[in-house]
Order: C-alpha cells, then structure tokens, then sequence
C-alpha cells in the first residue's frame, strides 16, 4: 500500500519540532507566531468603545492583556460598575478563540462565580475571522442582554426566567457588596 500523506505529515511534524527548537532568528530575536502577528495588526487598528480600556501586564507579552469595561448603558441592571476580565491570546490564534475570564465577582447568568465567561464566539461559534473586538463588543452585549437560555451560572438564570423583579433585585444587592444566595460579592457601587 502506498500513503500518500503519510510521509508528509511525518516530514512536516519533524521540521514544526525544528523550528520549536530555534527559540530566536539571526540576531537574537525571537521569532513571533503567527497568532503574535495577526493579534499586534489587530491591536494597532483597535478601536477600543469609549467604556473600555486595554492594560497590558507583561510588557513584551501581547498575548494576555487585561480589559476594563465600565456598563454606562443605562437599560443595564449591571449599569455604573466596572468589571475586569484577563484575554489569553492562544499560540493557535485566530484558529483558537481567546480564553476570557471575568476577575470580578459577579451575579450574572452567563459569568459563573469563578469567572468563566459564556459567549458563543469564544466557544462553538468560533471563527478565524472574528477578531479580539467581537469578543469585546460582546462582552459588552451580555450586560445589556444577559442570555439565560444558555448559563453558566444556572441559578441565575433560573431566577431571571421564573422571577425578573427577584432576579433584578439580586442583581441590585450583588453591585452593592451584599449577599445573595449565600455568595457575599464585592461592593462594585
């Protein structure tokens, strides 16, 4: 039997695990990825909306940055608080959606307590053409349309279903620091 591809595969799994092992290019800089690349061209043409803002923690590390995005949208129940969420850009990038996590504590159908965030682009939904801007413009949709058809915090959403005045009323108690649910949040108002 002859395999067409199987020599190839092979061949192109040996130079991939060469190419790993040249951690620098002449001159002693490191080569970027691909997903470096395409996410630093992302990053230059960026138009961040005016209630977010970008912090970058490592210095010559783009891959992971922080987002602040303040809710100024009034419909909002999570309105007038600022919430913190981490980016970690995959080396597979933009084959791989960002991981996104949420590091404030928050009472929201699709932001669990430990802060993993549920948005369709960054999981089944995602494609190499979305870019670092949909996650954030649609981290900025949860807040004004929280979505409990598909939750990670399932009491939440349960709440929001089957009580919104309760549920709008947790939400409200949460921003103030208080508890709900036997979870104490921080005061976010």
């Amino acid at each position: 039997m002859i395999k067409l591809f199987g020599a190839k595969g092979k061949r192109a799994e040996e130079e991939k695990k060469t190419e790993d092992a040249q951690p620098a290019a002449p001159g002693g800089v490191r080569r970027r990825t691909a997903g470096e690349i395409r996410l630093q061209k992302e990053l230059n043409e960026l138009d961040l909306p005016q209630n977010t803002t970008i912090n970058f923690t490592e210095q010559d590390n783009i891959m992971k940055f922080d987002i602040y995005l303040r809710v100024d949208e009034q419909t909002s129940l999570w309105c007038g608080a600022q919430y913190h969420f981490t980016f970690t850009v995959p080396a597979g990038y933009p084959h791989e959606p960002p991981k996104v996590h949420c590091n404030t504590k928050l009472y929201h159908p699709n932001i669990d307590l430990q802060g993993n965030v549920c948005l369709n682009i960054l999981r089944a939904d995602w494609k190499p053409v979305l870019c670092i801007s949909a996650v954030i413009l649609g981290l900025n949709f949860l807040f004004l349309e929280p979505n409990p058809s598909d939750p990670l915090n399932h009491e939440a959403a349960e709440t929001m279903r089957n009580n919104l005045a309760q549920f709008q009323d947790n939400v409200r108690r949460s921003l103030r620091g208080q508890t709900v649910g036997g979870q104490t949040f921080p005061r976010l108002l």
